[in-house]
């Protein structure tokens, strides 16, 4: 397995994932990364997003959803330091969208800027859960 890298996905919770797999894509500051075997070593911050992990040898791939965090990038091993990450099959859409409810209620009864600037945080990392979501339904 030459051509692959371990992956090792962590919350402040639990270990969400680890593997060895042929490449990952997650949401970066500045777009979109695909990392594979051998990427040029980086660290970098990461934002709400689907993180995509094709696994060695075939298979499905897994989706896991991250409200944000950190990327450390090796030769062999990348590293995804989650604030939460959350498995795609454990994603509930129910429950994401009545967040995002509350949270638009709390937006419009919000009176200063750092309240306003934290529910709009929440409110995109709910608007990047649910395209998780929906990505993860169209398979």
């Amino acid at each position: 397995m030459a051509n692959t890298l371990q992956v090792e996905v962590v919350s402040a919770e639990r270990a969400i994932y680890s593997g060895a797999a042929e490449f990952v894509v997650l949401p970066g500051e500045a777009g979109e990364l695909g990392i594979y075997p051998q990427h040029t070593p980086l660290i970098t911050r990461i934002r709400p997003g689907a993180v995509r992990i094709k696994p060695a040898g075939g298979g499905d791939e897994e989706l896991i959803f991250v409200s944000g965090g950190y990327l450390e990038v090796q030769p062999k091993v990348v590293t995804v330091l989650a604030d939460t990450a959350i498995r795609g099959a454990d994603l509930d859409e129910t429950r994401a969208l009545e967040a995002k409810r509350l949270a638009e209620e709390a937006l419009r009864s919000a009176k200063d800027h750092a309240e306003i600037a934290t529910v709009e945080a929440e409110l995109s990392s709910l608007a990047a859960q649910l395209a998780a979501i929906r990505r993860l339904r169209k398979r």
